[in-house]
């Protein structure tokens, strides 16, 4: 996505990762996913939206893509339990969740935390910018502001 602020690009979950907790139905850890059916409202990694109720879910534990090392955590993640188009606008901010307080840890390509700011989701593109501004961040995850969850990350576009 373009801005008059900064050129970045938000990821979703990677489609391999996602592939390979269906097919083996094992976490990060190795631990079983949890399937079930959405109650509304569970921030799904795979196309960066809302679930509807009745939605079929997998429930997992995902290391976000940073380098093996003590900042690398393992978290609950929501994602369809089958294939979805994906994000409504691929490398765009996620439509669906402005508004909705987040926070954004910087990562430099060590994986260690440089920094990080909580935004109100009005305008996420700014504290993007401010934050990838500093040329020893690599990239960035945004975060859910009460569970800590992953929720995409960003890096440079």
């Amino acid at each position: 996505m373009t801005t008059t602020r900064l050129r970045y690009l938000v990821r979703s979950l990677p489609a391999p990762v996602l592939a390979e907790v269906r097919r083996t139905g094992l976490d990060a850890a190795g631990q079983p996913v949890e399937r079930r059916r959405a109650e509304g409202g569970e921030p799904l990694r795979c196309c960066l939206r809302d679930a509807t109720p009745g939605d079929l879910l997998l429930l997992f534990g995902y290391a976000p893509p940073i380098p093996a090392g003590p900042y690398r955590e393992l978290g609950p993640i929501f994602a369809h339990d089958a294939d979805c188009a994906g994000p409504a606008a691929p490398g765009g901010y996620p439509a669906d969740w402005r508004g909705r307080p987040q926070v954004l840890r910087a990562y430099d390509g060590a994986g260690r935390i440089v920094g990080g700011r909580r935004h109100d989701g009005d305008d996420p593109e700014a504290v993007i910018a401010e934050l990838l501004a500093d040329p020893a961040v690599a990239q960035l995850h945004s975060r859910n502001v009460v569970y800590g969850c992953f929720m995409f990350t960003v890096v440079r576009g």
